[in-house]
């Protein structure tokens, strides 16, 4: 029997928080748990994180939003991580370790599932700062790819995937290559532009991209500083990402209290 019209909406709702508690559960028990079962937790996170992303597209946009986010995130960041694997373009010359599991074309299955969890996110945090489609799509870009700069360097610290010529990189954050994070923002700019056009613009932000955007800046700023001994990294992505996300909680707190 079909669920009335007012009771599934409440329950896609349910479900996208629901699974937005789990991903940050999931990501707080990571630092506290022993190093060799770590690499597990970090497989679990994601998968969790994008399922959260999914579900909140899903809730908003039906199940074609939902085939099209992970269609254009999914399958756009394994395009470009295959083709980086091979050719070092447009990243940079570098390889996965065999650590994340199962690999498709050369990438861990788990990485265009990362794309995918912080893309719709990014998307959101984008059209809350701005209106015009040039200016979101740039904005979502920065948005995504600021992300690299606490995922790169802990994924690299944990022995996931090596550069094979690292220099020159960005101050305080040694081991990963300028060109990454170049690649990263032509690569976003992509994404964000064909989600933008394909999950068109709705009235309201999304609390749980909203969550999740603002949790992975705060949490990762903090992880990186107090928990993973990467005080480069918390500063230059506190800053760099802050720039972003800090705007977005202000623009969220100011909607909330006119309310």
């Amino acid at each position: 029997m079909a669920l009335a019209p007012s009771v599934a909406p409440v329950r896609l709702s349910q479900v996208s928080w629901a699974l937005v508690v789990a991903a940050i559960g999931v990501q707080i028990a990571y630092p506290l748990i022993p190093e060799s079962s770590r690499t597990a937790v970090t497989v679990t996170s994601v998968v969790v994180f994008f399922l959260a992303a999914v579900a909140d597209v899903f809730r908003r946009y039906g199940a074609s939003g939902a085939a099209a986010l992970v269609a254009v995130a999914g399958g756009g960041g394994l395009l470009a991580e295959s083709v980086g694997v091979a050719t070092g373009w447009p990243f940079g010359s570098y390889n996965y370790t065999g650590t994340l599991g199962l690999e498709v074309l050369g990438v861990p299955a788990v990485v265009p599932l990362a794309w995918t969890m912080m893309a719709w996110p990014a998307l959101v945090v984008a059209r809350t700062l701005a209106a015009r489609p040039v200016v979101v799509v740039l904005l979502g870009a920065l948005a995504l790819s600021a992300w690299d700069l606490f995922l790169d360097p802990q994924m690299v610290d944990a022995g996931h995937w090596t550069w094979h010529h690292p220099d020159p990189g960005l101050p305080l954050v040694p081991g990963i290559p300028l060109t990454n994070y170049l690649g990263w923002l032509l690569v976003s700019l992509i994404l964000i532009a064909v989600l933008n056009l394909a999950l068109p613009r709705q009235d309201g932000v999304s609390g749980p991209a909203s969550t999740l955007y603002l949790w992975v800046y705060f949490s990762s700023t903090l992880g990186h500083l107090v928990f993973f001994g990467l005080p480069g990294s918390a500063l230059v992505g506190g800053v760099l990402m802050g720039a972003i996300a800090i705007p977005f909680a202000v623009r969220l707190a100011r909607r909330h209290y006119a309310e």
